[in-house]
């Protein structure tokens, strides 16, 4: 039976026709042997999910799905195949060797004049794979590289380096400039919102615009488990595995989702080993480092462990004052309004939403929604009216007393001396923060917290409040202090 033109715009499976049975003899009885010859695993992984097909002249090709299966083949198998094919066919047919993509060009000039010989696999959902983009222009953003999950907004452009992140991020700079002597795999780790999706994105478009001939693949880590349980049930586990394996830089975004999913595990673990022996570059993000994952494998855990562990700590004062600034501009861009806030309402977002910096997006977002054009014009009071729903929304109720108990610990006093008469430097510098974090972190009124502080009045808490102000411009080891204390009372 033969197939008539039209092949080459149609389905791979609209090319083949029903088994042929002296083609599929014979390569049943060389299976059988390289089989036993090879093992289960390397037949399972290479040969398996080869098939054969036959045209009407008598010629026979094996197509492998990927070019790394036709050359694993030809270097390993190929030879052995020739010897057992020759062996069972008593009709002394040749048989050749072709990845899909050469058999569907062949077919096409061909005529269609192929069938198969071998039942057809199943079709694997396919991976997330970047395609490598031209070097000389920013990466078009296209629908399936969307549907990848790289995000346009998130390049090296648009990320705000400072001290909390600046190591990591010229570490993803290093890797995305391909630079020899890096570190392999790299985790970079941090709680949620803390930039490293923002970094790996970033490093990946960088990546592909400086060397738009290598195979860059990103995916999360949930993408990667529900692919590779996708292949598991359409029998496909060797192609997913050839696709990974064939990238010169795998980035993974969430790793320590798959702990505790022993198969993806090891999966993962295979794929590593493999890619840091080819010379392959990999890397990671994950919430926490390799160290407190104890429920992932023991194996996969001290591999994450032995390149590079890159640690994004809390953003500061000065970073988030620069991220809002960034943000402001892009707005200010997209939506063509003045790109300005005034200074107290920017202060007021980069002490009031300190946990992440997604969640200091979300609040600018918010009132740009809100306000438009009129971002810039809108007061300190009118920022909070409309922040409000959202500022005590699911978070621990802080108190005065809260924050006395902290700042008394955190200074090494006593609660008590917060409240004395006491006016030397080691005791009033500590009164006006913790008065400072009475202003920022309560909905007490100025005359009420001065009442808890050893009944001062209301004029001396504003005092307290602008020199903590003043001193943060040029102070870091205050700032640094008032967010260690801010992080511990909200828990």
């Amino acid at each position: 039976m033969t197939m008539k033109g039209g092949v080459a715009s149609q389905d791979f499976s609209t090319a083949i026709a029903t088994v042929v049975e002296p083609a599929t003899s014979v390569w049943s009885k060389v299976c059988v042997a390289l089989k036993r010859e090879l093992g289960d695993a390397a037949f399972g992984s290479w040969i398996a999910p080869a098939a054969l097909r036959e045209a009407a002249a008598g010629d026979v090709v094996l197509v492998t799905s990927t070019g790394i299966a036709r050359d694993w083949i030809r270097r390993s198998a190929w030879r052995r195949i020739g010897e057992l094919w020759a062996a069972n066919d008593p009709t002394g047919r040749r048989i050749d060797l072709k990845s899909r993509l050469e058999f569907e060009a062949a077919l096409a000039g061909n005529g269609g004049a192929y069938i198969e010989a071998a039942p057809k696999a199943a079709t694997a959902e396919p991976i997330e794979i970047v395609l490598p983009v031209s070097s000389d222009v920013p990466a078009p953003i296209t629908k399936s590289t969307r549907t990848q999950g790289l995000q346009e907004r998130f390049t090296f452009e648009t990320f705000v380096p400072g001290p909390a992140n600046e190591f990591a991020h010229a570490v993803a700079r290093r890797i995305a400039n391909w630079a020899d002597g890096h570190f392999n795999p790299v985790l970079f780790h941090g709680p949620y919102g803390f930039g490293k999706t923002h970094l790996l994105n970033a490093l990946a478009w960088e990546a592909m615009r400086n060397a738009p001939e290598k195979r860059v693949v990103y995916l999360t880590a949930e993408r990667f488990l529900s692919t590779f349980v996708r292949a598991l049930m359409d029998r496909q586990t060797a192609a997913f595995k050839e696709e990974l394996r064939a990238a010169d830089l795998l980035i993974i975004d969430d790793v320590h989702f798959i702990a505790g999913k022993q198969s993806t595990q090891e999966e993962l673990f295979h794929t590593l080993t493999a890619l840091v022996g080819d010379g392959g570059r990999v890397v990671f993000s994950a919430d926490r480092p390799p160290s407190a994952m104890t429920e992932m494998d023991a194996h996969l855990r001290s591999h994450l462990s032995a390149g590079l562990v890159c640690g994004l700590e809390p953003a500061d004062r000065n970073l988030r004052l620069g991220i809002l600034e960034r943000k402001i501009q892009t707005l200010a861009v997209a939506h063509g309004f003045e790109p300005t806030m005034r200074p107290d309402v920017l202060q007021f977002l980069a002490d009031r939403f300190t946990d992440s910096v997604r969640e200091l997006e979300g609040a600018l977002n918010t009132l740009s929604a809100r306000a438009g054009e009129g971002l810039s014009r809108m007061t300190l009071d009118e920022v909070q009216a409309v922040l409000r729903p959202h500022l005590r929304s699911g978070e621990k109720r802080i108190t005065i007393d809260d924050i006395q108990k902290a700042t008394s610990e955190h200074y090494g006093m006593k609660q008590a001396d917060l409240l004395s008469e006491r006016r030397n430097r080691a005791v009033a510098r500590p009164r006006q923060a913790a008065m400072w974090l009475a202003k920022q972190l309560t909905t007490r009124s100025l005359p009420d917290i001065g009442r808890r502080f050893g009944g001062r009045d209301h004029t001396t808490v504003l005092h307290a409040v602008r020199r903590i102000e003043a001193l943060r411009a040029e102070d870091s080891t205050l700032n640094h202090d008032l967010e260690v204390i801010t992080r511990k009372l909200r828990g």
